[in-house]
């Protein structure tokens, strides 16, 4: 058995196709035969049911967990190895909102990269609660989002806390008023982010310990896409203070503050316990633990 028989095996695992694996390994068909019928020989078994679409076995998933885990270790293996050489590379594959992404990242990540330049980073963008299960899953390296639950297969640490308000276009009826009260809410259009986001389910815990049933216009799933449809005056919305600072800054929206929204939601990094961290995981984890809260809440 070798490695590129167990890498062989994943492959057909996810393309169902002797011959889509062995496009995407640059090996032949037969040279895929031959590796899954060398396996078969060595473990006495059958892995793969040849039929169209190709699947596999009883046997063959069994067989696959355990393939997945040895090349779990050959990576982590690669990993201390350049560990040794004093030369952090690699690649860091980070989850997080959109919101975060656009806000927070760029001033992160541009220090990050000068001063590891041989680090690639890919972001991938994403909801608070798909982050944990993410993470969990060895899909992304760390995460960024709200820390929403406790998890004893996941560390967290907080970086910094974001609120939820309500922001309206300056021509709204209520951009003149700068308070307002929870009855403000029981009428008025709103444009609210998707039922799977932290920002919508602390909206609909206060309408519903207000009993408050809001009049939603129109659901979307990025605070991006929510802060353009008040800019017109679509409607109101009630998103991440933070993610609304250069919009207040410029005058696009207004906010108008309701003492019942006025809640502290921490924000933080979020990886897996108990996981090897090659050097550029701890650097990366060190730098953004060590920054200041105002590094991630400034204005600029």
């Amino acid at each position: 058995m070798n490695i590129s028989q167990l890498e062989t095996l994943i492959m057909i695992s996810k393309t169902m196709s002797f011959r889509k694996a062995g496009e995407l390994l640059n090996l032949t068909q037969p040279a895929v035969s031959a590796q899954i019928k060398s396996l078969e020989d060595e473990f006495k078994t059958i892995l793969i049911d040849r039929n169209q679409p190709v699947t596999l076995t009883d046997r063959g998933v069994v067989f696959l967990e355990h393939a997945e885990r040895i090349l779990e270790v050959v990576e982590e293996l690669r990993q201390r190895l350049y560990d040794l050489n004093e030369t952090p590379q690699g690649h860091i594959a980070l989850g997080t909102t959109t919101s975060i992404a656009i806000q927070i990242l760029p001033r992160v990540l541009s220090y990050f990269q000068d001063q590891f330049p041989l680090i690639k980073t890919s972001i991938q963008s994403m909801a608070s609660s798909m982050i944990y299960q993410q993470v969990e899953n060895g899909l992304i390296d760390v995460g960024i989002g709200y820390l929403i639950e406790r998890n004893p297969n996941l560390s967290t640490s907080v970086l910094y806390y974001d609120s939820f308000e309500l922001v309206v276009s300056p021509t709204h009826p209520l951009a003149s008023q700068p308070h307002a009260t929870i009855e403000a809410l029981r009428e008025i259009p709103l444009i609210l982010l998707s039922p799977d986001t932290v920002g919508r389910k602390f909206v609909d815990d206060v309408f519903k310990k207000h009993q408050i049933v809001p009049h939603v216009v129109i659901e979307l799933s990025s605070s991006e896409e929510v802060k353009r449809m008040v800019e017109i005056n679509l409607g109101a919305a009630i998103i991440s203070r933070l993610s609304v600072t250069s919009e207040l800054r410029t005058g696009t929206l207004k906010m108008i503050h309701i003492p019942e929204l006025e809640v502290s939601h921490p924000v933080g990094v979020i990886y897996k316990s108990g996981r090897y961290l090659n050097s550029a995981m701890q650097q990366f984890l060190s730098d953004l633990k060590g920054m200041p809260e105002t590094n991630f809440t400034s204005s600029e």
